[in-house]
This record gives structure tokens, sequence and C-alpha cells, in this order.
């Protein structure tokens, strides 16, 4: 540190720095001789006062020197005064009479103040200009340096001396875990498995969602084994220089080799490790030419080198084949989204050094957030703590967690937004003819809150949440939620009648077609379709997409397209047969919205006790 400390003082701008500071102080120096005297402070009369005072006997002495006069007056023992005369000219010839009673001096003028004003002239700019050219040389001298560097590698090294991270201290993820445990055994015990002839995987892909903890992951595997661990992103490596990238990777596996056992961690390998020939510059460009590197530096290890590869990504459906084939990232491990026991104890962790009060739930807030990654976890934990610092509290509340909850979710509240009357209750029945279809379907999630507040980009919010953690979706429950999303514009329609529908669908209507031709063309769920599935692959480069068809015929584009409307029209007429059936609930479910604008889950359930599937609604 104190190397590096030393070194930083010789950066080019402190050198500049420097310099301009020694030119001021020389220049002080110089200007304070040259110009600063001990006759600075003398009044300044005209020769003709002095002339005049002299024959008058009124000055004692009058000190000559050059053409500079200084007078001392009657009555004093030092000269008060000074004056110039005429250059040339002598007192005499100036008007003093011979036989006035003062005394002459004549002495001849400094000149320390010129000597070394001249030589300022000269040394100030010599300064300057040497200056100049040692800050140019060292400017020049760093861009070699950096010149020399641009091939070096950009990973941080994170030593066994830095303040560890183990499995222990992060929560849920416990069969990722139970993989990395084998690397770890490796790292700590080789001999063990060279006895034996085994080799460990040279390289273990990290595969998940965003936020679900890949990068804690291998920092984990590196504090665990308590070796170097080297982290790196994948976009560090491409330069617009070919070459830049590849010189990078060898210098990356070269440290790493050094400090074996070892790990090195990319982090979104993607950025380099695409499918090659799918670029723009077909196998010449700079990311091919590092994906081409890792490559070789992977089946170069040298026996023994005991360095493990580790990388992460959550599209590994676009990576190159060779990366992923054995002898490379042979070992695939997949870091899913937390589930209900484990999203409480990633809470528990998140809220540990924060001041919580007796009335927070974590349990609950577990249960209400599937679906949600450790990132969305701690989000929703620091969004709690903003919230109650907002209102000036020492502790976070229940209430707190809550709304850090419902902002994150739905987005925040909009009170600032007026609505007129009119839109304020198209919104209520807008919003109730969601709940009231999603609360009669019977296998729809329950409705865990309403509200007309506009609520991010929306004017108002049905939420509905799974009472458990889901792993399948059923073509019944596919269609419930069809129906439900459908049910805003049908209750508009219903209520306002067809020609007066409104924007406020746009974003169900986008949403329920999507669901509807995901159904057909990803999970295979079609009438006549059944069991098929057109995906097409959206990893490709853009010239991919433009030179490779479909992977289906126009005819089968169409009988898709027939497929989706199909869905639309059958999950319109399920909601609009349900809520003809249960007007009554719809009009109370938006009065009562309109007059408290939110209602909890379990205020609609009262509501909407009494309402009915209709047997024309169920499903053909």
């Amino acid at each position: 540190m104190v190397m590096q400390a030393q070194k930083s003082d010789k950066k080019p701008g402190n050198i500049a720095r420097l310099a301009l500071f020694w030119v001021i102080i020389i220049f002080c120096v110089v200007a304070g001789i040259a110009f600063l005297s001990p006759h600075d402070d003398l009044k300044s009369v005209p020769v003709s006062d002095v002339i005049t005072q002299a024959n008058a006997g009124q000055i004692t002495k009058i000190e000559v020197q050059g053409d500079d006069l200084m007078i001392t007056p009657k009555g004093s023992d030092h000269a008060t005064e000074k004056s110039v005369k005429q250059s040339g000219v002598s007192l005499q010839d100036q008007g003093l009479k011979s036989d006035a009673p003062v005394q002459i001096a004549v002495s001849q003028p400094s000149t320390t103040g010129d000597t070394l004003w001249n030589l300022a002239v000269i040394i100030i700019p010599t300064v300057i200009i040497i200056g100049f050219f040692s800050l140019m040389m060292r400017q020049a001298q760093g861009q070699n340096n950096q010149a020399l560097g641009f091939g070096k590698s950009k990973a941080k090294l994170y030593g066994i001396d830095k303040e560890r991270v183990t499995f222990s201290d992060i929560a849920g993820n416990d069969s990722a875990k139970q993989d990395l445990q084998e690397v770890v055994d490796f790292l700590k015990h080789p001999k063990k498995y060279e006895s034996l002839g085994a080799k460990i995987p040279r390289g273990v892909l990290l595969v998940g969602n965003p936020g679900t903890g890949k990068t804690m992951l291998a920092r984990a595997v590196a504090g665990e084994a308590n070796v170097p661990f080297f982290s790196i992103s994948g976009s560090e490596f491409v330069e617009m220089f070919v070459g830049v990238g590849a010189s990078r990777v060898r210098d990356l596996f070269s440290k790493a080799k050094k400090n074996s056992p070892s790990i090195i961690f990319i982090d979104e390998i993607d950025a380099v490790g695409r499918r090659r020939g799918s670029g723009l510059g077909g196998g010449h460009d700079e990311r091919e030419q590092t994906l081409n590197q890792i490559l070789v530096e992977m089946d170069g290890f040298e026996t023994g080198s005991n360095v493990i590869v580790l990388a992460a990504t959550n599209r590994a459906d676009v990576l190159d084949p060779a990366l992923l084939r054995p002898g490379r990232f042979d070992r695939r491990t997949n870091i899913t989204l937390p589930e209900r026991k484990d999203r409480e104890a990633i809470l528990k962790v998140h809220f540990k050094k924060k001041p919580v009060d007796n009335t927070v739930d974590l349990d609950a807030l577990a249960a209400k957030t599937a679906g949600s990654s450790g990132a969305d976890l701690a989000n929703i934990a620091n969004e709690a703590a903003i919230i109650a610092a907002g209102r000036n509290a020492k502790k976070i509340s229940n209430n707190d967690i809550t709304s850090a909850f419902e902002k994150i979710a739905i987005g925040p509240e909009r009170r600032a937004k007026i609505m007129n009357e009119k839109d304020k209750e198209m919104t209520a029945y807008h919003e109730a003819g969601h709940a009231l279809v999603g609360h009669v379907m019977p296998d729809s999630d329950p409705v865990h809150k309403v509200t007309i507040i506009p609520r991010g980009a929306t004017g108002g919010v049905t939420w509905f949440l799974p009472p458990e953690d889901r792993n399948y979706t059923s073509i019944i429950e596919f269609k419930d939620m069809l129906a439900r999303a459908m049910g805003g514009r049908i209750a508009e329609q219903i209520v306002y009648g067809a020609d007066r529908v409104t924007t406020g669908a746009g974003s169900d209507l986008r949403y329920a077609t999507e669901m509807a031709r995901d159904m057909i063309v990803e999970q295979g769920m079609g009438t006549k379709l059944r069991n098929q599935v057109f995906h097409e692959d959206s990893g490709n480069m853009m010239f991919d997409r433009i030179t490779h068809e479909r992977p289906y015929s126009d005819e089968t584009a169409r009988e898709i397209d027939k497929e989706v409307a199909s869905l639309m029209v059958e999950s319109a007429k399920r909601a609009e047969e349900v809520i003809l059936k249960n007007r009554k609930f719809l009009d109370k479910l938006a009065k009562e919205l309109l007059e408290k604008e939110t209602l909890e889950e379990d205020e609609v359930a009262e509501i909407l006790k009494d309402a009915v599937l209709p047997k024309e609604a169920k499903l053909y």
C-alpha cells in the first residue's frame, strides 16, 4: 500500500501542480525583492516643492540616487519624503541656490532589484518550459505503460486475507451448495482425488435468473476452500482491437496458475461465449478470438495446476457448444429461485442488522413473495428501511414491509394524479370485473388486493397472489387466468356498452394474448395443435434472424393464429357469463371501491362470498 501511495504522488497531475506551486513561489519572491523596497512608505512630493523648501531652509538633507531624491526634512533624523528630478539635470539647474542650507549627498542606486528581475525573466520561463516538457514526457511514459498493460487482465483478486464469504453466509440454494461442495473438497484435498485417478471438472457453469446469487455462491466456493479468487466480467475481455481480449485471457490464466490452487470466476460469460459464426465479423471478430483463447486455455491446464473456472450466465442457451463439452464447462449447476422456506431464511439475513418491531411477520412476507429472487428480497428489505426512515421511525414495522413489497411489486402509489368522477367510476368497474371473475373461477389464484389508486403506469390494480409456490401450470389454470385478465374489459362492455370501452384494458389484452400464444407455441396446449411445440430460438444474432426461416410453415402459422383467437374468444365469453350472472356483486364491489379506494383480501372475499360460477362459464 505504501508503494502504491508513493506512485500516486508522481502522477502527471501532481507533477503539474507541484511545478505551478514553485513557479508561484519564485515569482512572489522576485516580485517582493524587485518591487518592495525600504522607500515604499515615503511620501512622494514634486521636485519643485523640494527645491522651494530647500531654499527656505526647511530640508536638512537631500540624498541623490540617480534621478531619485530622498528628502530628510528639518527636525527629522531620516528621510520621510521622496521625489524624482529631471534626468541629466542637476538640482542647481532646476533652481536650488548654491548657498541653500541643505546637505546634498550623492550615492549609487541599488541594482539588486534589477539583477533579480533579470534573473527572474530568465529563470521563470526556463522553469515553465522544463516543467511542461517533463509533464509531456511523463504523460507519454504513462501512455506507453498503459499500452504495455493494455493486454493485461483486469480481474480483481480476492485473496485469502480478505473477509471471506462461506456457504453459511448464504441462505437457501441448498442443492447448488451440495453441487459446489465437491469443488471445494477438491481444492482442499486434491491428492485424495488424484490418487484414485479422478479429475475434477475444470469448469462449472452457474445458470440462474438474475439476482439468484450466482456471484455470491462463486465467492463462497473460494471462501470455503480458502483459495485466491479471480473475478472478471465477460465484457472486460472485449475491446475494439483484435487480440486484446485473447491477451487478457492468457494473462488471467497465467496469474491463476501462479496462485494455484485458485478459482477464476467469469461473470456474464455469454458476453464472449456466444455461439461462433453468427457475429457481424464472421470468425474474425474480437469476441470470437477471445472465446477461442478461453477454449484453448481451458484445455491447456497443466496437470496438477488446481485451477477451476466458475462462470455465471442467465442465457445458457446461447453459449457455444464447444464451451459446454466435457473437459471445459462440463458441469452445470442450476441456481433456482428460492422456495418459501428459503425466502424466509433470506429475509432473516437481510433484516438481521435492521431494527424491527414485534409486528414484523417474515413468514407471511415469504408466502407472498413467490417468484422473487434473493436480490428482490434484499430490495424489499432496503425499501422498508427507507419507508420507516421517511416517517422518522426508530424501527421497521410490518406496514413498512408491506408498503415496500407493494411498491416494488405493483409500483408506487400516484395519489397526485387526480381522476375525474367518470374515470374513477370506470376504473372501479374495470377492477371489480377482474376481481369478480378471478374470485369465481375455481382454479384462479385468490384476490390479494384491489385498488383504484393509480400505481406505476396503471390507473388501478387487481392483485392475485398464489397461496403456495407453483411449479407447473395446467390448461385449466391458464384458461382461468385468461378469463380473469379479460374481466376488466368485459365489465366495461356490460356496464357502459361495447362502444364505450376504453384504452384501460390495453395492458390486460396484451398480457392475455401473449399468454395464449405461449400456450399454443411453447407449451403444446392447442386444440388442433395439441402436443406440438413451435419454439423459435431468439438467442441468435441478427444475420441468423434474417437468413433462418421460422421453424413452421405458413399454414401452421395461420393455425396458430386461429388457436390464439379461439382462446381469446373463449376467455372473453367465460368472463361475460360470470359477470352477467353476478352483476349485483360487481356493482357492490365497484361501489365499495369508490368509497374506500383500496380493498384488502378479506374485504373482497366478504363482498363476493355468494358469487357463483354459472354452468355456461365452465370449460367446454
